[in-house]
């Protein structure tokens, strides 16, 4: 029933010719025209003139946003139409959700009016709606135009009313910025009481999803007339099975929140500041008009959009490259989408490669009703938790090193149990590991003519692996220089259970006679270390120790003291000089090498005997020739 006509005149705002409106385009044609707008043109033509002007008392409200949802301008659908989805890269910056399907009733439509039912949505969907019969009869459940005839299609009840239903969607059609001549919208211009809590529309078919554990939202455009009497209440649900899952936390009233007047209809695009976890597959929407009296309680409705709103999974590595065992942390960042509605309930666990350890007690998040767990055994970080309704992201961080040098990447393959969350991209961190240099030899000669060794050479160089080398060479003459015994050596690069490196080495030569018996001994030998240990920040100093044994070793008949001091020199009138226990640092302070015997004669020779180095480099350093 109504309690007031239609008239010429009208109390409220003066029906003066409504501005042009920008608005977005959100989905492609369906069924002919741009059923969603986001991205935009200029919208709207003057429609002041074509929807007439409410009789009656008008009283406008203010355009502010309910508890459930919110109101959108005109120009705003940017917010929420069809750009790209959320896109690993770029934490932190919400992405407009993923039209997952819309309804803008304009699929086979002309001038003829189409009831509720009799409606197939644009393929592929192709959609059908059922509703209750309370809106199905009394002048509700109508698609309709301003093409549609001067006067209803016989048994709908809508007496003197009818061409309201055409004001509606021709002021849904300006506010689109569509052709409010030819924009079709679902019109409910109630003539009876429908009853409270009544279905206003369904879909019938399931609409499919990308995947399951998706976040669900809506927005649709909606418009009021007679405001100053009962006012539209419109609840939507989306279907999740048999279970009907409220998008909202107050219904929608487009009196109350418009975002335009137009000729005297409210309109607005309206967005759910909510969102629903669904499990399953496919989905549902249902309308319930939860206003039970038929005075007033006049409206349309027009672009139904299903947005994917599923948040957006990041990670990364800070800092990226550092030395082994320094500690990165890893922050794992929640973006939500551009709706920037409540998120309630994902998670997700992410497993890192082996070779990463974790550090427990550090794992924090800040996101709300929010937890961050390790496994360090498992290595892995579970994370759960919410972000609030206007929260742009959250993150997630732990700790994290390694004792192992090398390059270690996290894709979204490694993230298990994802719970409305979309996969991250790849991140990666580097370790860098000491790289060993670790190299003996027994003798080695060089002359300007003709070189000899180095001989029983071992190396264990230019690698961040452990190894180990060693050789021997049982006797070795040296022309006119002199003899040797046996030589021995061995190199070494170890990695201690503590994470601490060590490089090695070793020489020891035996029988030792040159210059016809100028310099003698039973045994010489030299040993070199470098080692760094593992602290909680990263690699320590580096340890040197350097050291030569001495064994009953003479120069002109006199004995030599087995503790003779680096690099003490010994001269050899016309011949040369000798340099005993010759120590040598190298690498910048991280590496030594020791020599026994390094015999220099004035004819240009140059003999080296048991000579050691050990040292520890960075992956900047070049590597030493042998």
């Amino acid at each position: 029933m109504r309690g007031f006509e239609l008239g010429g005149s009208g109390t409220g705002p003066a029906d003066a010719v409504p501005k042009r409106r920008i608005r977005g385009r959100d989905v492609g044609r369906a069924g002919g025209r741009d059923v969603g707008r986001d991205v935009g043109r200029a919208g709207g033509r003057d429609v002041g003139r074509d929807v007439g002007r409410a009789g009656g008392r008008w009283r406008g409200r203010v355009a502010t946003a309910l508890l459930g949802v919110t109101v959108l301008a005109a120009g705003s659908l940017a917010a929420i139409g069809p750009a790209e989805a959320n896109a690993p890269g770029s934490p932190g910056t919400p992405s407009a959700p993923t039209t997952v399907f819309v309804e803008g009733f304009e699929n086979g439509q002309g001038a003829a009016v189409t009831t509720l039912t009799d409606y197939t949505g644009a393929a592929p969907s192709a959609e059908k709606y059922t509703a209750d019969p309370e809106w199905l009869t009394a002048c509700n459940g109508l698609i309709v135009s301003t093409q549609a005839p001067a006067a209803p299609p016989a048994g709908v009840n809508c007496g003197s009313f009818w061409n309201a239903n055409k004001q509606m969607a021709a002021a849904l059609g300006s506010w689109a910025g569509d052709d409010a001549s030819t924009n079709h919208s679902l019109t409910a211009y109630t003539s009876n009481n429908p009853g409270v809590g009544r279905t206003q529309l369904q879909s019938v078919q399931p609409i499919p999803l990308s995947a399951e554990n998706r976040f669900l939202a809506f927005s649709v455009d909606a418009a009021a007339q007679n405001c100053f009497a009962n006012h539209p209440l419109l609840a939507f649900y989306l279907l999740d099975g048999n279970a009907a899952r409220p998008a909202f936390s107050s219904p929608i009233d487009p009196c109350d929140n418009p975002g335009q007047v137009i000729g005297g209809t409210s309109v607005g695009t309206y967005a759910s500041n909510g969102s629903v976890l669904f499990t399953g597959d496919s989905a549902g929407i249902r309308l319930v008009n939860e206003q039970a009296s038929g005075g007033g309680n006049d409206g349309a409705i027009d672009n139904i959009r299903l947005l994917d709103a599923t948040p957006q999974l990041d990670q990364g590595f800070a800092p990226a490259r550092l030395p082994v065992g320094a500690p990165s942390t890893l922050t794992l960042t929640v973006t939500n989408t551009a709706e920037l509605a409540a998120k309630n309930g994902w998670s997700f666990t992410a497993r890192l490669p082996a070779g990463l350890l974790l550090d427990g007690a550090s794992a924090a998040t800040g996101c709300g009703s929010g937890a961050a767990t390790v496994d360090v055994a498992q290595g892995t970080i579970t994370v759960h938790g919410d972000l609030a309704a206007g929260q742009q992201a959250c993150t997630a961080t732990v700790r994290l090193t390694s004792t192992a040098g090398g390059t270690y990447q996290v894709c979204g393959s490694a993230i298990t149990a994802p719970v409305g969350v979309d996969l991250p991209g790849c991140a990666a961190v580097t370790f860098d590991a000491p790289v060993f240099d670790a190299r003996s030899y027994g003798a080695r000669l060089t002359a300007p003519l003709v070189g000899v060794g180095p001989l029983a050479a071992s190396t264990h160089s230019c690698t961040s692996l452990q190894g180990e080398d060693g050789h021997a060479v049982v006797s070795a003459g040296l022309g006119a220089v002199g003899t040797l015994g046996v030589l021995t050596t061995d190199a070494s690069g170890t990695v201690g259970a503590d994470g601490s490196r060590t490089a090695a080495a070793h020489a020891r030569t035996t029988g030792i006679n040159l210059l016809g018996g100028l310099v003698t001994a039973d045994l010489v030998g030299t040993s070199a270390r470098a080692r760094q240990p593992l602290t909680d920040s990263g690699p320590g100093v580096t340890d040197l120790t350097g050291a030569t044994t001495l064994a009953n070793l003479r120069v002109a008949g006199v004995a030599v003291s087995a503790d003779t001091a680096p690099n003490t020199t010994i001269g050899l009138p016309l011949v040369g000089s000798l340099v005993v226990n010759q120590q040598t640092p190298l690498a910048g302070g991280r590496g030594i090498t020791v020599t026994a015997l390094s015999l220099s004669l004035l004819t240009g020779v140059h003999l080296t005997v048991a000579q050691s180095t050990a040292a520890l480099l960075t992956t900047a350093d070049t590597c030493p020739a042998s």
